[in-house]
């Protein structure tokens, strides 16, 4: 493990579920430029493609069972289970797990974490859902983070996207490899 890249990741995961569960007048600013860079384009990619997203994760909560952190791991596994992990599909993965946990939230308004617990609904916490995250990027895919800089590597890509989003071509090129882990999302959690 790469205890840095680990902790980064983490952080990173943080900032963006707190982002989707937190009313966006209580949002602090970015911790990072990693951070500002993964908020504009997971919203960018979430907008693109809200209704296959909200359905995605409807489709999640009613099939993934009492462990959500599980089997958000196995969708993460089979997400690149092709071996073509790229920044799309990363960001992508963000999006819907931002999603989920909103959706999480807003599923049973009113009650206690006692009270789900007895319907059956283990309580959730973005924090749990970042170190899911953290967990399959900073161990799992260590090697690839690495050798594509890291989360720096990711900023490049975000400025990239960011100089061509004039080029509304460009764009959908860019969110293309994002789109083809949507279409798996979707395989995985139909099938």
């Amino acid at each position: 493990m790469v205890p840095g890249l680990w902790k980064e990741t983490l952080g990173l995961a943080e900032d963006y579920l707190s982002l989707c569960c937190t009313s966006p007048h209580q949002v602090p600013p970015p911790p990072s430029e990693s951070a500002a860079a993964m908020r504009r384009l997971g919203q960018d990619i979430e907008r693109q493609h809200q209704a296959r997203f909200d359905n995605l994760a409807q489709t999640f909560l009613r099939h993934c069972g009492p462990d959500h952190c599980s089997s958000l791991r196995k969708v993460m596994e089979e997400l690149v289970g092709d071996g073509h992990l790229n920044w799309g599909r990363v960001v992508s993965l963000f999006a819907f797990t931002g999603v989920l946990a909103r959706k999480r939230l807003e599923q049973k308004p009113g009650l206690d974490p006692g009270q789900q617990q007895e319907l059956g609904q283990e309580p959730i916490s973005c924090r749990e859902l970042a170190e899911t995250i953290a967990d399959y990027l900073g161990e799992e895919k260590k090697d690839w983070l690495l050798d594509n800089d890291g989360w720096e590597g990711f900023c490049k890509y975000s400025r990239s996207a960011r100089e061509v989003s004039q080029d509304s071509s460009m764009k959908t090129a860019l969110f293309a490899a994002a789109g083809v882990g949507l279409a798996g999302l979707t395989f995985l959690l139909v099938r």
